[in-house]
C-alpha cells in the first residue's frame, strides 16, 4: 500500500469528521490499514503527517510491542 496515498486520504477526510471523533476515527483508520496488510515499517513512514494520525499509529505500534512481549512469556 502506498504511504503517500494513505496520508492523502486521511488529510482529505479529516476536515469532514466530527472534532470529538477525530481520535477514534484515526484509530479505526489505522486498524483498517493493518487489516489491509500495512506493516509497522510503512506505518512509521506515515508519521509526521498529522498529529491525530501520529497518535493512533504510535498507540498501535506500542500495543504491538506489548503483544510481542506477552508472546515471549508464553514460551
Amino acid at each position: 500500500m502506498n504511504e503517500e496515498l494513505v496520508a492523502d486520504i486521511w488529510t482529505l477526510l479529516k476536515p469532514f469528521l466530527d472534532k470529538k471523533q477525530v481520535e477514534l476515527a484515526a484509530e479505526k483508520y489505522v486498524d483498517t490499514l493493518i487489516d489491509y496488510g500495512m506493516d509497522d515499517t510503512q506505518l512509521q513512514d506515515i508519521l509526521g503527517i498529522d498529529k491525530d494520525l501520529d497518535y493512533a499509529i504510535t498507540y498501535y505500534l506500542e500495543m504491538d510491542e506489548v503483544d510481542i512481549d506477552e508472546e515471549d512469556w508464553d514460551e
